[in-house]
């Protein structure tokens, strides 16, 4: 027996322990390598020269000056490049109509948004580079812009002129057409004649995913490989595009991911700014490096949410629903990128719920502006429907008459209904949404605080409570690859693992996911020290690096687990298999006699036995492997699962209002979420709060502002709110543990959970304390002026514009004022549908 099986023998098992993350260590004591870190022989460095203009012609670049500058190498414009640069991809139509313009790293005679690349500089420093930056003379002739969402949709300003419209794809899902529900508008119809109908507009403010590591790029061309440096979540995809925009043979890249500070979607991406550093570095021959500023960061790298939801609720006098038709506008921005125009369908599916409705719409118009382009950014589409489903249902709830837990409860999928076929076209595997509710108001003290809030409405106090709930389920684990090609995405939705083992017993996993703060080389460790009965710190998991894990789709929409761990633990059932064989002929038994445990394999009724260490060696030197058999133990397998899965939850929210001043002030917050089989409690506690607080933040805080040119306002930390901890409070979590059917380990994903569950809580809350007031909204952020506001709306001259629904199509109110006891300020900026509180 070897030490590591001695070590692993009676152990207990990994899966469900607390273990601290193995990547805690370097990342926290600054010993790892982020990219900007990273200095190679002659380096040089990019500096960009941006737009200040929302929509502008170029009409001229003199570089002279600034390429007379000491130690600048070269300018490069978008006319020196204009037959190299290629297109940025979109990898992901929203219908195969869908209209787009070309997507250039750098301009060539048109800018779309304030922020695009019209020239880079190349120079021996990084000072010196954006030095001369400035002075690149760039003439412009201004050109109309549209920056306002509803105005894109009226049609009178063209982002894009050449394409005749701002409409890029027009998208509906209808369950009558698909055969999963009945029709909305015989829904509606009976509504408005014996039932309930509720009409409400939600506005999703653009968001920026404010990522702790800007966005980074090295590369080196001195080899025989072009080395590529780079701060993504997607190593693998970057790889691909560089040879497919740039004309490079996929062999001859090589790309790697290094500790990654951070992403939220936000590095799912292809950017300029990759492509601009890899023609650098192939023009100038030199290793080459760009790191973005913060302010670069929050203008040029993309943004997220930015949506009009028109929801229409049909139910019966009692609140049982009936039908729900969802119109949505969706900002792209100014360009596609890797996944823009599919990212408002993501929520398409889930606007449902945990809701038996019987019919449902959904119709979405995705639309050009001259702003950043969109993208995903944590839970991309999932957290947009949560929050205008359960924002609605609240609605429902105060027009019955009841408590928001009872009309839930008269309308969610039960436990025993599970499997349950979805209206929108999917399949909810398992689920126990009373469990979760029960156990959350347990925690919450729910009754007791229903008190306080009664008696301090009865007291007229000034400091009024409020409550909010918000029960969710997502569909996470981006795949089945078939379900994806259905729906038009280029790429599939496998992964990849593969479990080595090395002669001192010890084992290597590598792994095509790619993290950027989940704890991948931890959990993929416990699961693979689990299933070989090798000690835990004798797991070293490898990714990020294309040349070491050629094959993988990355990390995003909460897949790793659900799809990259299922690999990992296919690949390591593949080693104890090989292993068996080669145990089997060592100690002359039938493989049929051999049970391996912790690690060991033992010959039933017998002391014979052999740990997997001693295997390992024995197939290293080889003296002693049947001929018909490898000398080796690695395996690899790819897993493609045959569908989503689905965690869900209960989030309950209290806090206080002072109506006087507009002020929110967090109480408690209680959380309880099933994700299924958990693999660490730490890990999963540590997503479940930073999700929390994203949402917090989207709710109370964060906001991203245009004025009436285009400029982006908050393009700093002084004006867009990222929270701290000293504005949050700790909260409350807890599980429930329903294990998904879908995989073999019953896990569900948890990274984007606790974003799409907290923001309509928090919101709920709020206008849950104003109700008295009269007060069925308020516009996103919730920020003291516009709660104010929305207090004080019905004393002035009402509620301004009134949303409008009819059968034919989507339409919104094109009124600025639209909507404004919903807290929307007087002081939004004309053309700016963000509004302001800054």
């Amino acid at each position: 027996m070897t030490v590591t099986d001695e070590a692993t023998a009676g152990a207990a098992p990994e899966i469900g322990k607390e273990r601290r993350r193995k990547e805690d260590q370097r990342l926290i004591t600054g010993r790892t390598r982020w990219t900007d870190n990273m200095v190679l022989p002659g380096m040089l460095h990019l500096a960009m020269v941006r737009s200040p203009y929302a929509h502008a012609r170029i009409t001229s670049i003199d570089t002279a000056e600034a390429k007379a500058m000491p130690n600048v190498v070269t300018v490069l414009t978008g006319a020196d490049l204009a037959d190299e640069q290629g297109s940025l991809p979109n990898a992901w139509m929203a219908t195969p109509e869908q209209v787009a313009p070309p997507h250039p790293s750098v301009a060539v005679d048109t800018v779309a948004f304030a922020g695009e690349v019209v020239a880079v500089v190349v120079a021996r420093s990084a000072a010196e580079a954006r030095d001369a930056a400035d002075l690149v003379d760039v003439d412009y002739e201004e050109l109309p812009a549209v920056l306002d969402l509803k105005r894109a949709d009226a049609g009178d300003v063209l982002a894009h002129p050449d394409l005749g419209t701002n409409l890029s794809a027009h998208y509906v899902y209808d369950s009558v057409d698909d055969s999963t529900g009945g029709s909305v508008e015989e829904a509606i119809a009976e509504a408005r004649e014996s039932g309930i109908l509720l009409e409400r507009e939600y506005r999703q403010q653009r968001l920026i995913p404010a990522f702790m590591e800007p966005r980074s790029i090295c590369v080196d061309p001195t080899g025989e490989q072009l080395v590529v440096h780079t701060s993504t979540q997607v190593p693998h995809f970057v790889r691909v595009f560089i040879a497919l925009v740039l004309g490079i043979p996929e062999s001859k890249v090589r790309v790697i991911a290094p500790d990654v500070g951070g992403g939220f979607g936000g590095k799912l991406q292809f950017t300029p700014e990759e492509v601009l550093t890899v023609i650098a570095a192939r023009h100038t021959g030199k290793p080459c490096k760009y790191t973005e500023t913060r302010s670069e960061s929050l203008m040029a790298a993309h943004h997220g949410r930015d949506q009009w939801q028109k929801l229409t609720l049909a139910a019966g006098k009692d609140g049982t629903v009936t039908g729900l038709k969802v119109e949505l506008l969706a900002n792209m921005g100014a360009y596609l990128g890797l996944v823009t125009s599919y990212i408002p369908m993501l929520g398409a599916r889930m606007y449902n719920g945990i809701y038996k409705f019987p019919a449902y719409r959904f119709e979405c118009r995705n639309l050009f502006t001259n702003t950043t382009w969109t993208d995903a950014y944590r839970g991309a589409g999932r957290p947009e429907a949560t929050f205008a489903i359960e924002r609605i249902m609240d609605e429902l709830a105060a027009e019955v008459g009841v408590d928001p837990l009872e009309i839930r409860k008269r309308n969610w999928i039960t436990h025993e209904e599970f499997p349950f076929d979805t209206v929108a076209g999917l399949t909810y595997d398992s689920g126990n949404y009373e469990a979760a509710t029960d156990k959350a108001t347990a925690l919450f003290g729910y009754e007791e605080l229903r008190a306080e809030q009664q008696r301090r409405r009865d007291a007229k106090d000034p400091v009024q409570l409020g409550i909010g709930v918000s029960t969710f389920t997502e569909m996470c684990g981006l795949a089945p690859s078939r379900w994806l090609g259905e729906q038009g995405y280029v790429g599939g939705g496998w992964e990849h693992a593969v479990v080595r083992m090395l002669p001192t017993g010890k084992v290597e996993v590598l792994i095509g996911t790619s993290p950027h703060g989940q704890g991948h080389e931890t959990a993929f460790s416990q699961i693979v020290a689990d299933r070989l009965g090798v000690p835990f710190e004798d797991v070293e998991v490898l990714h990020g690096d294309t040349q070491v894990s050629a094959r993988g789709l990355d990390t995003y929409g909460s897949r790793s687990l659900s799809v990259g761990g299922m690999a990992v633990l296919a690949a390591a059932d593949k080693v104890v298999d090989k292993a068996k064989t080669l145990a089997a002929h060592l100690m002359e038994a039938s493989t049929e006699d051999l049970q391996f445990e912790a690690g060991r394999f033992t010959v039933r009724g017998t002391e014979k036995g052999m740990g997997l260490g001693e295997i390992a060696f024995e197939v290293f030197h080889g003296h002693n492997v049947p001929e018909h058999l490898e000398s080796t133990l690695d395996a690899d397998a790819t897993h493609d699962p045959d569908d989503f899965s689905y965690p869900h939850g209960t989030h309950l929210c209290a806090l206080e209002v002072d109506t006087e001043t507009g002020g929110i002030k967090l109480r408690k917050y209680v959380s309880v979420d099933d994700v299924g089989t958990i693999v660490n409690p730490l890990i999963v506690s540590g997503q479940l709060h930073g999700g929390i607080v994203q949402g917090l933040a989207q709710a109370l805080w964060e906001e991203a502002v245009h004025d009436e040119s285009g400029t982006l306002v908050s393009a700093s930390f002084v004006d867009y709110l990222v929270p701290t901890a000293a504005d949050t409070i700790s909260f409350e979590n807890e599980h429930t543990v329903t294990p998904a059917t879908t995989n073999q380990l019953g896990v569900k994903g948890v990274g984007e959970a606790g974003t799409i569950a907290s923001t309509p809580a928090v919101v709920n809350a709020v206008v849950d304390a104003l109700r008295p007031f009269g007060v069925n909204d308020v516009r996103m952020p919730c920020t003291p002026e516009r709660v104010y506001k929305a207090i004080h709306a019905r004393d002035g001259a009402g509620t301004g514009g009134a949303p409008t629904v009819g059968a034919a199509g989507p339409h919104f109110d094109q009124s600025d004022t639209a909507d404004r006891s919903a807290g929307a300020d007087s002081t939004d900026r004309p053309g700016d549908d963000n509004g302001s509180s800054l």
